[in-house]
């Protein structure tokens, strides 16, 4: 790891070997910026007040060897990046000093800052002094149970999950078209009185001009008859006047035929003066008969004019003519019966629901047993690292309850079932007693309790145990999940703080048990735990108060033991105190070789 312009850190390079690698050096050497520049790695937040002051922006780069088929690298290849020599993954992270903006880049391609964050769950665990506040988290509690149960917890939790995700979708669904169906049921009803009224009513297409046009003739009957007899009387020779156009077209006619036989041009000119004289004979004809059918009427015309009245009402709210009400009704018929379904869907989601809660409530079961289970695992395994981190007589319980709740009704946004409503019958699945919560991760509350000496009653890790007894806890639960679930690297930034003596050894001993499966490096500033290091890294200030290249030092076998001796006594010269620190040096390295 490559850091520069960070904190007190001027410009450094810091290799981690495997197994377990010790960081020490004096107060404000620098030594907590190796865990600030791993966060940083790990999608941590950037702050501007962790660039060394005279920088513009502070450079973390790390190179990390994979699994090149694990889930790190796929995740990285996925997000773009190339890995050097198919299994070195190169990340960096630029921090300005100016707003405390960063800059992520994987692979040699920039990236979202949250994708590091994806990676670091299958790359590190930081544990700080932090880290004992969030272990007395429940939430934290129970993924620590979740990820020691292993494959029958994660198998439950997983069928868990998808149904619950199911049960929110369709209560969701659900409590939509409740909401709306008062709404809906308002506009059913609108359509249905719409299409009552339409039906009762019976317009015919384009019934309203044609009776527009029958009222017209109503209306001026007498006018319109007397149209009709005078183009009658003007059409044909009723009278013998000679004067009428039917008279007239005969005469027009026979001259042109008198012609005929001495140029054919003239006989068709007779003919057409023929065609139109019979035209003028029907169109008189139609004009009598006309006259003769049209008469006042004053019955027939008030039931027109009322049917227009009826028709014009009706239209006034559906449309502007009858075609438009008629067609207003058809696309209605349709809304409406897709509305008078909403009662049928809100059954059948009611059913969904009903069904979901009560596969919830089972599915819960078998996730609440495998917890026990592995509660009673993990309690006793814990415990036994407890003995050898010397906290003899101590005991872990982890207990799985489940969250109660006061009415069952959905509250919070999460889905809870009744559990005294035997209509669910999901009464004597979770057990007797009140209604029963359930959340997205189960129905359980997870808690784990320390009995710290023998006769002590147990009680929750955030109300008895003191920051040394935490530490040892929390190295002891990483110990027994490691061995389980190793994860490739482990950080620990002085979780040994508070802690002394033969209690400092043990950590020092369930710390190279860490190591055997996992890389773990570790900030420290007890000579007990760094005893047991594989690597011992040494940061040291320059005399300027800067950390460079120069100031990490990899130990030899005479470094560590002054380094020791100054974390013994702070006398690194003397004597007897390299002396107790190449005892300690011995001790580690012949229990190492049994751990």
């Amino acid at each position: 790891m490559h850091l520069r312009g960070l904190g007190v850190i001027d410009d450094a390079v810091l290799e981690f070997g495997p197994g377990l690698t010790v960081v020490t050096g004096e107060t404000g050497a620098g030594k907590t910026m190796v865990v600030t520049g791993l966060g940083l790695l790990m999608g941590g937040r950037s702050d501007a007040g962790a660039v060394r002051e005279g920088y513009q922006s502070a450079l973390v780069e790390g190179r990390l060897t994979l699994d090149p088929e694990g889930p790190a690298a796929v995740k990285a290849v996925e997000a773009g990046a190339e890995l050097d020599d198919g299994d070195t993954l190169v990340i960096s992270r630029t921090v300005a000093a100016e707003g405390g903006r960063s800059r992520a880049h994987l692979g040699g391609r920039g990236v979202p800052v949250g994708i590091l964050g994806e990676l670091s769950g299958d790359l590190v665990a930081v544990h700080g002094q932090s880290d004992q506040i969030r272990l007395q988290s429940t939430t934290r509690q129970r993924e620590s149970l979740d990820r020691f149960g292993g494959g029958a917890v994660s198998k439950a939790l997983a069928a868990y999950r998808k149904t619950y995700a199911e049960l929110r979708k369709a209560e969701k669904k659900h409590q939509e078209i409740t909401q709306q169906f008062a709404e809906r049921a308002a506009e059913a009803e609108r359509l249905r009185t719409g299409l009552e009224e339409i039906e009762k009513v019976a317009p015919q297409a384009g019934e309203d001009h044609e009776l527009k046009a029958e009222s017209q003739r109503l209306s001026h009957a007498e006018g319109l008859q007397q149209a009709a007899a005078t183009a009658n009387q003007a059409l044909s020779d009723s009278e013998g006047s000679g004067f009428a156009v039917a008279s007239l077209m005969n005469t027009v006619r026979r001259a042109l035929e008198s012609g005929a036989a001495h140029d054919p041009a003239l006989g068709e000119l007779g003919k057409r003066a023929a065609e139109i004289g019979y035209m003028v004979d029907d169109l008189a004809t139609e004009c009598a008969s006309y006259a003769a059918g049209v008469e006042a009427d004053p019955v027939r015309l008030a039931a027109v004019e009322d049917r227009r009245a009826t028709l014009s009402h009706l239209v006034r709210g559906y449309g502007e003519d009858v075609d438009a009400t008629l067609a207003w009704a058809q696309t209605a018929s349709v809304r409406l019966l897709e509305l008078d379904n909403d009662e049928q869907a809100v059954d059948e989601l009611a059913a969904q629901v009903a069904e979901r809660r009560q596969k919830l409530a089972q599915q819960a079961l078998v996730l609440t047993k495998a917890r026990r289970a592995a509660a009673a695992r993990l309690g006793k395994a814990v415990t036994s690292e407890l003995q050898e981190l010397s906290m003899v007589g101590s005991r872990l319980f982890v207990e799985v309850n489940h969250r109660p709740d006061e009415d069952g009704l959905v509250l919070d946004g999460e889905g809870t079932i009744d559990l005294t409503d035997p209509a669910g019958d999901t009464s004597t699945m979770l057990g007797e007693g009140p209604p029963v919560a359930f959340g997205p991760d189960g129905a359980d509350e997870i808690e784990m309790l320390l009995a710290p000496h023998p006769g002590a009653s147990p009680r929750p890790l955030g109300k008895g145990a003191s920051g040394g007894e935490l530490s040892r806890v929390m190295l002891g639960l990483e110990v027994v999940l490691g061995a389980v679930d190793p994860v490739p690297t482990f950080v620990f930034d002085e979780v040994d703080s508070g802690v002394g003596g033969k209690a400092a050894l043990g950590i020092g001993r369930r710390l190279a048990r860490l190591a055997r499966n996992s890389q773990v490096l570790v900030v420290t500033h007890l000579p007990q735990v760094a005893a047991f290091a594989d690597q011992h890294l040494l940061v040291r200030k320059a005399h300027s108060g800067e950390v460079t290249s120069s100031g990490v030092h990899t130990l030899d076998t005479e470094g560590r033991i002054r380094e020791l001796a100054r974390m013994l006594g702070g006398l690194e010269d003397s004597g007897s105190a390299q002396a107790h620190a190449e005892e300690l040096l011995e001790m580690a390295e012949a229990d190492r070789q049994l751990v």
